[in-house]
């Protein structure tokens, strides 16, 4: 089983004195694209205004030209502790157990838009760029749209993306009965479902907590879907391809 996260613009900070080795990233077959991407991140940031231009920066935003240009050196810590934001709040990486942790290195997967997908535990340093960002001479799309969907094609079993749309776009997910893209809606009051956008990431990093926290793989859809209710989720088939996460608007905002 794999579940694809959409990685944050927001970083957290320093790490161990270990530095990026692209070959022990999670799918090395991927080294070659990613280090195209980090040389030419680094070369932009020699030119901060185009670096803050394409990556669409403020000018309280300054630093992530430093942190681009040393991602090379720099320090780095698992990819499922780097990313914040809130998808990796509700997750809540640090008081996960031991166990638990390497579950989530075996089973969860990460969407850079600068490494591609990476393990959970991969050691990643802090970086800026997003799945809009315009690195000149690499369309990101272009760039990762075939090795992507490549490498999630020879995926074994069941395979939950949870990315957003942008990010679907650099590689999407095979087309496959066990292959789900999550999709969290609520429901109106006359019956309908709708698609939740100001909820929709904390939903997510939540559901994915609680299957980091079950600790066993599902192999079906129908496993999935049975599991959900007893671990206080609505989980409804959508449509083909897809599953509806279904949550109360007035039970988020109370918990937000």
């Amino acid at each position: 089983m794999l579940i694809l996260l959409p990685p944050s613009e927001t970083k957290r900070l320093g790490g161990i004195e270990l530095p990026l080795d692209l070959k022990n990233l999670t799918y090395p077959s991927l080294a070659s694209k990613r280090r195209v991407l980090v040389r030419a991140l680094q070369s932009l940031a020699k030119h901060p205004d185009a670096m803050m231009s394409a990556l669409k920066l403020g000018r309280t935003q300054s630093g992530e030209v430093e942190r681009n240009r040393l991602l090379a050196s720099s320090a780095t810590m698992p990819a499922i502790d780097r990313y914040t934001g809130v998808v990796y709040d509700a997750l809540d990486a640090a008081s996960l157990s031991a166990r638990e942790r390497d579950w989530a290195g075996r089973n969860v997967l990460v969407h850079s838009a600068l490494f591609g997908p990476v393990g959970a535990l991969d050691l990643l340093p802090a970086y800026r760029l997003s799945c809009d960002s315009r690195l000149p001479e690499h369309p990101l799309k272009k760039h990762w749209a075939d090795a992507v969907r490549g490498v999630l094609g020879g995926s074994d079993g069941l395979l939950l993306d949870l990315r957003s749309n942008g990010y679907v776009a650099l590689g999407a997910a095979p087309v496959r009965p066990d292959s789900l893209y999550l999709r969290v809606v609520t429901e109106t009051a006359d019956g309908r479902t709708r698609t939740l956008n100001h909820f929709n990431k904390k939903a997510k990093g939540n559901f994915t907590r609680a299957l980091i926290r079950h600790g066993q793989s599902f192999g079906t859809a129908g496993e999935l879907l049975d599991w959900a209710p007893g671990a206080g989720f609505e989980l409804r088939p959508g449509a083909d391809g897809e599953v509806d996460l279904v949550v109360s608007i007035q039970v988020e905002a109370t918990q937000g």
